[in-house]
């Protein structure tokens, strides 16, 4: 039995929906990718959803709007992905890591204040594995001493905090649309505001720096080529039209685990939210301590069962060497990076599939670790 880590659920209505498009003139910058922001913006609760080639390029033309430059900090979890800390040091600014709160994957609001330092500029609260992070108190902290809040939704699209969606709190959103997310353009993310003005600065930034005029070759500031074509927001308008079966066809898939995971004490996977709605993005499993994380991984892998290792702490990556950043403790966040193991988590995926990963992860602890073996 193989069994991928993630599977983008494709359907045919998706496939006619892209050829639609192909059979038209209008492939890129056109009625389809004004469509998909509209329909984006409206079901997250937001004015302005601005739509890019990816979810770091939505990160760094958010920043760039927000003014964030050379020097300035930004404070964010070290528990997270690299793209987040590039999109940061790509602005020049200077990433400044603070921990996860304990019994959480979300950074921890009580450990942020002590990092806010004169260069601070911006606090990225990152809504990790689909669960919702305590981005109310980040902002209550955060516009007591002056900072914008960037949410990346990038993992939670659909996740609700005390009933706002996940994104549309903060000055601005990050959404991503890769094969592995909850709905996919293939590739793409996109930038969610309430602020017409950093919308349009993101619009102008995507498409070479051209403002919204019929001056086509006038550049008023310096841009990129970030945009998103009207092929992959096809895709994107038809994944977003069953996006609440989505999430609740996840949500089942969850509590699957939970019911075949359940006799083995030793694992933790934090199955409750007290703050709102959960977006499975993955199904993360914390492996007890003193288990080699690594070990367990390949003997899934020899099973025909691909798993994540999520995720290396930013601030040990190699690149981190000749670069400046400023950190907290980070002693949660160190014990919870090594044990962490995601497990396979898709639309499709059955069961009797589920039931199997469970068994060989409890069979896999027991042999190795006979301490970590199911009750």
């Amino acid at each position: 039995m193989k069994i991928p880590l993630a599977k983008p659920e494709i359907l045919e209505s998706d496939i006619e929906a892209v050829t639609a498009v192909l059979r038209s003139s209008r492939l890129s910058q056109g009625p389809t990718l004004r469509a998909f922001e509209e329909a984006l913006a409206n079901y997250l609760g937001v004015a302005h959803a601005v739509a890019v080639n990816s979810g770091t390029s939505a990160l760094q033309l958010g920043l760039r709007a927000l003014g964030i430059a050379e020097d300035d900090e930004v404070i964010l979890p070290s528990f997270s992905f690299m793209a987040v800390t590039n999109a940061v040091l790509a602005a020049g600014a200077v990433p400044v890591f603070v921990d996860i709160a304990s019994g959480s994957w979300n950074l921890d609001p009580a450990k942020v204040e002590v990092l806010i330092g004169p260069r601070t500029k911006a606090i990225i609260v990152i809504h990790t594995f689909g669960f919702p992070a305590p981005t109310d108190r980040i902002i209550t902290l955060a516009r007591r001493h002056g900072l914008f809040v960037i949410e990346d939704v990038c993992e939670a699209f659909g996740a609700e905090v005390n009933g706002q969606k996940a994104g549309a709190l903060g000055d601005i959103g990050i959404l991503a649309f890769y094969p592995n997310k909850q709905i996919t353009t293939g590739e793409g993310g996109a930038v969610i505001t309430n602020s017409a003005e950093l919308a349009e600065s993101v619009r102008c930034q995507r498409n070479q720096g051209r403002e919204n005029s019929t001056q086509w070759l006038q550049h008023c500031e310096i841009g990129y080529s970030y945009r998103l074509s009207d092929l992959n927001c096809a895709l994107g308008l038809g994944q977003l039209s069953r996006i609440e079966s989505i999430l609740k066809r996840r949500e089942a898939l969850a509590r699957c685990y939970q019911h075949h995971l359940a006799a083995n004490e030793e694992l933790q996977s934090y199955s409750e939210c007290h703050n709102g709605r959960i977006s499975w993005f993955t199904y993360p499993a914390l492996l007890p301590s003193g288990v080699d994380r690594d070990e367990i991984w390949r003997e899934l892998g020899q099973m025909g069962i691909e798993a994540g290792r999520y995720f290396p702490p930013a601030h040990l990556q190699p690149v981190m060497r000749n670069v400046s950043f400023r950190c907290g403790d980070l002693s949660e966040m160190l014990s919870v990076a090594q044990r962490v193991l995601c497990l396979p988590f898709f639309n499709e995926l059955e069961e009797r599939k589920i039931e199997f990963v469970c068994e060989s992860l409890n069979e896999a602890l027991a042999l190795r670790y006979p301490v970590a073996k199911a009750g």
